[in-house]
Formats: structure tokens, C-alpha cells, sequence
């Protein structure tokens, strides 16, 4: 059985995070979705809540596959959390050149602390690829509408939040 492990803040999901999602599926027999969580940090929504989202977006957009994942939080460092999973796959999401430099040095250093990992790039689908969370974060504080970017659960989310 192929588990892939799809790492990040999720802080919120964004459309570029489905892209990624969508591949990743299409790897894998499960996929376990891991958000981090740092205590020196403080998201914007908390580890259930964006836990549910990404549940909801799961079962909506990928209802024959929504019992192959699972989301769980991790602290440390991601090779480790991908093991103790069983993952023996790990997804990167990639928007841009700047993001492959970055996950080239991740993917050559997670490769010498577990060569049993092997790390996949998904690059986002050119529609998606200029959304980052923090900019999605930053639109919505200031009123703007985030509805081209993030799934429709995130989008009421956000509006809650910030009402």
C-alpha cells in the first residue's frame, strides 16, 4: 500500500492546496494530510478547525476517494511525522521557481535523514498558481473577496472569522 504525505499549515486551504491534493490522490493508495502546528506561531484558524475544512473540501471534491485520507497534526520535523505515518511518499506543492529552489534544498536534506521517503512535486494548475495562503489571509482583513481563490468552505469560514 502507497501512503503519501501532503504537509503544511493549511492556514486557510486554498485552491492551490486542492490542486496539490488532486495529484497527490492520483499517487497513493491513502493520503494523509499533516498540518503543522508550532506553538511559537498562532494560524489564523485552529488545528480543528482546519482540519474540518479540509474534510469538507475532501468529501465534496473527491467523494470516491475521501476514505483514502486522513488529516492529522504534527509537530518537528516532517520526515519524521511522514514515518511514524508510513508514508513512504512525500508531496510538495510548487507555484513557481522560488518554491522549487526552496523544496529542492527540503527534498536533498529530507533524502539524507529518510532515504526510505521519496519526495514527489506537484506543481499548482496555472489558474491557482500565484495563491498563497498569507496573501489569501491579507485579502480577507482587508474586505476584499477571497471567493477565486479558496473553496467555498473557506470562504464562509473567513467571512465568519472576520465579521
Amino acid at each position: 500500500m502507497r501512503i503519501a504525505f501532503y504537509p503544511g499549515s493549511f492556514d486557510p486551504m486554498t485552491n492551490g492546496h486542492v490542486d496539490v491534493l488532486e495529484q497527490a490522490l492520483a499517487l497513493c493508495d491513502e493520503l494523509v494530510i499533516a498540518i503543522g502546528v508550532q506553538a511559537s506561531k498562532t494560524p489564523m484558524f485552529s488545528f480543528d478547525e482546519r482540519a474540518s475544512m479540509i474534510g469538507h473540501v475532501v468529501r465534496s471534491s473527491f467523494p470516491d476517494r475521501a476514505e483514502a485520507v486522513s488529516v492529522i497534526s504534527f509537530q518537528g520535523l516532517v520526515v519524521e511525522a511522514a514515518r511514524a505515518a508510513g508514508a513512504t511518499i512525500l508531496v510538495r506543492g510548487l507555484r513557481d521557481g522560488t518554491d522549487l529552489d526552496y523544496e529542492m534544498q527540503m527534498a536533498g536534506m529530507n533524502r539524507t535523514m529518510a532515504p526510505d521517503i521519496i519526495t514527489v512535486f506537484a506543481p499548482a494548475y496555472p489558474e491557482s498558481r500565484h495563491i498563497t495562503a498569507t496573501l489569501v489571509r491579507q485579502i480577507a482583513k482587508m474586505g476584499g473577496d477571497v471567493t477565486p481563490f479558496v473553496p467555498e468552505v473557506v470562504r464562509k469560514a473567513l467571512a465568519a472569522r472576520l465579521s
